[in-house]
């Protein structure tokens, strides 16, 4: 198509909004992080997890339970290619999200994608009360963190952007990560 024939009103309200994604490994902040950042942006918060809940009807301790690991990602696949709008939305992946191939690629050309971090201690300390964590849900869930966020840890390194929530109030994150939207949003516009 040549960009004469592109509508100029389409050009101005495509992607002017680009998303932003939020991705790391469990209790690193990306749920209670986006929904601060989503009321200071003005857009929509979309929690993945919640959307997959909805979606399959029913909670992800029992989705892993009755349908399995695999059948849970097919699902964040669909999420991610079809269950959200394309612009104006701040979306807390789920911490397997961006793992399988190709996903980590395919978020990062829907919009801005952010890593969280965080040390196994925090997310141990604010995962240790939540029983809705399937992954967690063994005799030591410590080991498991590690475990995990070893297996993990390669994938979230290949996010260019990242910030880490260790040792850091919670204002102080929500600002870098809207700081990092902020400057890197006008790259994804221009990719568009």
């Amino acid at each position: 198509m040549d960009r004469k024939d592109v509508n100029a009103d389409e050009v101005k309200t495509t992607w002017r909004r680009p998303n932003l994604y939020l991705t790391g490994f469990m209790g690193t902040g990306k749920s209670s992080i986006g929904r601060e950042v989503s009321r200071a942006l003005g857009y929509r918060f979309i929690d993945s997890d919640r959307w997959i809940e909805k979606e399959a009807g029913m909670k992800i301790p029992q989705l892993f339970e009755e349908k399995g690991e695999q059948w849970f990602r097919g699902l964040e696949r669909k999420f991610i290619e079809e269950g959200h709008p394309e612009e104006g939305c701040v979306v807390a992946c789920g911490g397997g999200l961006i793992v399988p191939v190709g996903m980590r690629e395919t978020v990062e050309n829907r919009g801005v994608l952010v890593a969280l971090f965080a040390s196994p201690e925090t997310v141990l300390e604010r995962t240790s009360r939540n029983k809705n964590r399937p992954l967690l849900q063994v005799e030591d869930p410590e080991a498991r963190v590690r475990q995990l966020m070893a297996e993990r840890e390669p994938v979230y390194r290949k996010v260019v952007l990242a910030v880490s929530t260790d040792g850091r109030s919670f204002s102080d994150v929500r600002d870098a990560v809207l700081r990092i939207y902020r400057s890197h949003k006008q790259e994804q516009v221009r990719k568009k």
